[in-house]
């Protein structure tokens, strides 16, 4: 019970003191709970609706220095996402055109209900990659597909634009904070190598050899290079020369802008427009060595790309299609949206401000929804693009129309260039942009001194990638974070806390004994030092038969067992029973009872206390559940044979309504304490206990004593 003194305003500013005010704490209610996590109000309705469409709040803010600087870098994002796009596109087993579609639809839509300014959606390596696989296991059911596979990329990118943007609108995209940093940089770090292996072949021309199959596992792809090197030709040449060149500009610029750092800016946008410089520079090498040869080039070009938006269309969703890729969209889902908000979350710290994930999702599952009526496929968020636009001085989410504006012309005015692109160039150009994103030694170094068990599931995902499929290496790592995570949740320990006393002073001086007590404080510390105390400093336990236990997690169904029989074990230790031999003959002694076959008081420490009273810490717990809480009736029950009287039980630090309502229910807290259990197989098929049991009053701190203070000999803050 809470006594508050309150104070009333008579209409001046004296203000005259009442008498102490009972208040007595509400129990948790449904209804209370319904209407304000799941009723809607009209000023949340409104809220949520304007959520929706984030760039109404700054739109009409928009000047000219935020132009400038949406122009430069709009401008910068569009020359990398030419080349870019149609590699991704010969990633992803399609006509170079659809990464153009692509590149266009992510940078046009996406901003609309971005809540990131430096994201720049569209086609990207991993999932470029991911389609592929998808597409040759979707094939081979839809063969009438086998000319038109873009029809089958375009209804999965509806499919997992409505799956992804309902995510966002029932907002339960916190899902994707249970997918920790090392599985994702798993993931990453086995796409990239997977994609890296599989863009070798193109690079040295050797693709084409009969029987060399560059979409087998990443280890098959790599040893069979070697089997088949004899077939590389002039693309070699091409190839190598180019990714040679891209990494030297990369270095150099590096090297200049820390050498000349007055003309830092000028070396990022040279460094930053490498791949566009090299792949215009080997389209002239093309052009010149095949504007003779247009049926039979020296080496392999895009040759003929269509003008225009020739593919644009209602997109194609029928059953027969959903049910050939139904086995691929887990996987799909999960690069699409974790790719995503990583690179969200990321860049909105490096920039001092927070996204919200739900919008994201939207965002990202509006422009896959819309994407394959302009002849696109599944987009998501770039590294490398993004990287890109942060650095060249991006001030708003519209320099993604800066963007589309630029690939529109691309679309439309350069298809006649595109034809003596170099596959071996673009094959170049993914092994660059790839290389990123493996996880550097200094970071895999990291895991291990963190967290050696998240350094395990980093090499279990990379190697599931690199020995069977980039989605089998997705599902390996997540399902041991998940495995870690429940470990570790089932697995958490109790403390027995004691006390210490803190004295406060100003300064470092020797601390007298006699020093009053308003200069101390009482301290509660694991018994056993387990957090790193002074091993010089003890800690006084409390009375004899008093136990303190602090629960440090949650008090939850997984691992409630766990805290309890740890709580019980010592306690036992720690005490002796009141009864020496409570069954009587040998007849009625459990046959698991140890011995020996005739106890006797030798048998019993008599220096060991009788278990008096439990004190439970909650100040960790925030929920409870039926489970957890019929298990800490068990252990009542047990204990209270145990010490042959019913032992007091106090909670401290009881921070949650719903848990203090549950513990209520339960009979802790009850006047007569009488326990009620909530359910156990054992009653099954037996009529249940009829108990009566009333809610007694409790104080801020939960504590419950289930015997009368006279018999115990003490109250609740006398244990503590």
């Amino acid at each position: 019970m809470v006594r508050e003194l309150f104070k009333r305003n008579r209409g001046t500013r004296d203000v005259e003191p009442l008498g102490p005010v009972e208040y007595i704490e509400p129990v948790a209610s449904t209804s209370e709970w319904l209407k304000e996590h799941v009723v809607p109000t009209r000023s949340g309705t409104v809220s949520y609706v304007k959520s929706l469409f984030p760039f109404l709040t700054w739109i009409y803010r928009y000047n000219w220095v935020w132009f400038v600087g949406d122009l430069i870098a709009g401008v910068t994002v569009g020359i990398v996402v030419i080349p870019q796009g149609m590699a991704y596109a010969k990633l992803a087993s399609l006509p170079p055109e659809f990464g153009l579609y692509s590149s266009f639809v992510g940078v046009a839509i996406y901003w609309l209900s971005a809540t990131s300014h430096v994201i720049s959606a569209g086609p990207v390596a991993v999932f470029s990659s991911l389609l592929s696989v998808i597409l040759e296991h979707a094939l081979p059911q839809l063969p009438e597909y086998a000319d038109t596979p873009w029809i089958i990329a375009g209804c999965l990118s509806v499919v997992l634009g409505c799956i992804v943007m309902a995510i966002g609108l029932f907002r339960i995209g916190f899902i994707v904070d249970f997918i920790p940093l090392p599985a994702i940089a798993a993931f990453m770090t086995g796409s990239a190598l997977s994609i890296a292996m599989g863009q070798i072949p193109t690079l040295m021309g050797n693709n084409t050899a009969d029987g060399y199959d560059t979409r087998a596992a990443t280890y098959l792809v790599f040893g069979n290079f070697f089997k088949y090197i004899k077939h590389c030709d002039l693309n070699a040449a091409i190839g190598l020369t180019a990714l040679f060149m891209l990494y030297a500009v990369r270095w150099g610029c590096g090297y200049a802008s820390r050498r000349w750092p007055q003309h830092e800016k000028t070396f990022f946008f040279i460094n930053t427009l490498r791949s566009g410089f090299v792949i215009l520079l080997y389209t002239l090498i093309s052009f010149l060595v095949n504007r003779n040869h247009h049926d039979d080039p020296k080496f392999s070009i895009l040759k003929t790309i269509p003008r225009g938006f020739q593919h644009m269309g209602v997109p194609v969703v029928n059953s027969r299609i959903l049910s050939a890729v139904a086995a691929k969209l887990p996987s799909a889902i999960i690069v699409l949206v974790i790719e995503h908000i990583s690179i969200a979350k990321s860049f909105a710290r490096l920039s001092n401000y927070t996204i919200d994930p739900n919008q994201e999702l939207i965002a990202i599952g509006l422009t896959n929804i819309f994407g394959p009526f302009f002849g696109g496929y599944p987009a998501t968020g770039s590294f490398s693009r993004t990287a890109i636009k942060a650095k060249a001085g991006v001030r708003t989410p519209l320099a993604g129309v800066v963007t589309a504006i630029i690939v529109v012309i691309a679309i439309y005015a350069l298809p006649p260039v595109f034809y003596y692109i170099s596959n071996a160039a673009l094959a170049a150009v993914i092994i660059h942009a790839v290389g990123d994103l493996i996880s550097s030694p200094k970071s895999i170094k990291m895991f291990w001194k963190v967290s050696p068990c998240e350094f395990v599931i980093f090499w279990i995902g990379v190697l599931v990638s690199v020995f069977a499929s980039i989605d089998n290496g997705i599902y390996a790592s997540v399902a041991a974070s998940a495995a870690l995570l429940l470990f570790r949740i089932a697995k958490a320990h109790g403390r027995f806390v004691g006390v210490v006393k803190v004295y406060n002073t100003p300064t470092l001086r020797p601390v007298d004994a006699n020093e009053p007590d308003s200069d101390t404080r009482n301290v509660f510390v694991p018994l056993d030092r387990s957090n790193g105390i002074n091993p010089a400093v003890q800690p006084r336990e409390p009375h004899a038969g008093v136990f303190i236990y602090r629960l440090n997690e949650g008090y939850l169904y997984p691992n409630a067992v766990h805290f309890t029989d740890h709580m019980v074990r010592e306690i036992k230790v720690k005490t002796r029973p009141a009864v020496i031999n409570p069954y009587g003959s040998l007849g009625e002694r459990p046959w698991n009872d140890p011995g020996p076959r005739h106890k006797s008081e030798s048998d019993i420490d008599p220096t060991l206390p009788v278990l008096r009273a439990i004190i439970l810490d909650f100040s960790g717990v925030s929920n409870v559940d039926v489970t957890s809480l019929q298990n800490l009736i068990d252990v009542r029950k047990q204990l209270d044979r145990y010490a042959d009287a019913h032992i007091a039980w106090h909670f401290v630090g009881v921070k949650s309504p719903w848990a203090r309502r549950g513990l209520l229910v339960s009979g802790f807290g009850s006047e007569n304490g009488v326990v009620k259990s909530l359910f156990t197989v054992t009653n099954v098929g037996v009529s249940q206990e009829k108990d009566d049991v009333k809610p007694g009053l409790c104080d801020e701190e939960f504590s419950v004593d289930t015997q009368p203070e006279d018999k115990l000999g003490m109250t609740s803050m006398d244990t503590m």
